[in-house]
């Protein structure tokens, strides 16, 4: 099984950490996939959106993932627009913020932090992508105007359709592992 967002092959030492992600399509992935490894080179994620930040839970894996497919019945493919690179002021996480499409992912949210999956997070919900984090305070500035600038030269598409969601597993190696996804128009599972 490939890894999910690291970038890595092989499965590691799967923890109790599950997240729903929606995967950016090329060239858009591309570009910030590099971005994010200019400023964190140990990082190799691929680029993402976060529907469920990573959360624990109790149960089955398959009875969470069956959950979450019922949950997601009522959504179709939308457009989501990327903004502006903005840092978190708390964690210092450098992230491109969204516009078109925010609401439609809050409201996801909502429908899918349920029942097993439930889980009160450390901050409110809010979508994004992220560029940089888990970076030295004092370059947390600098990676954020290097992040900015290399936005501003970026000429090609801003905005792509969540159309398809992971859902993804942690391990001790930090690779998150892809276990099922789903289609939102079709809602055929892999």
């Amino acid at each position: 099984m490939e890894s999910a967002m690291s970038g890595c092959n092989g499965d590691g030492t799967r923890i109790n950490s599950f997240a729903l992600v929606s995967y950016l399509p090329d060239p858009l992935a591309g570009f910030l996939d590099r971005l994010r490894s200019d400023l964190v080179r140990e990082c190799h994620a691929k680029a993402h959106v976060t529907i469920l930040p990573p959360r624990p839970i109790s149960g089955p894996v398959e009875s969470a993932w069956d959950q979450l497919r019922t949950g997601l019945q009522d959504f179709q493919p939308f457009r989501v627009e990327l903004k502006s690179i903005e840092i978190f002021p708390v964690t210092q996480v450098i992230y491109v913020s969204l516009g078109q499409g925010l609401s439609e992912l809050e409201r996801m949210h909502s429908a899918t932090n349920i029942g097993q999956l439930e889980f009160q997070e450390p901050f409110p919900y809010h979508p994004h992508i992220t560029v940089a984090h888990e970076i030295e305070p004092d370059f947390v500035a600098i990676a954020a105007e290097i992040a900015r600038s290399r936005w501003r030269e970026y000429a090609d598409t801003r905005s792509f359709t969540v159309d398809r969601l992971t859902f993804v597993q942690n391990s001790l190696e930090n690779r998150w592992l892809d276990l099922s996804g789903c289609a939102l128009s079709s809602h055929v599972t892999t």
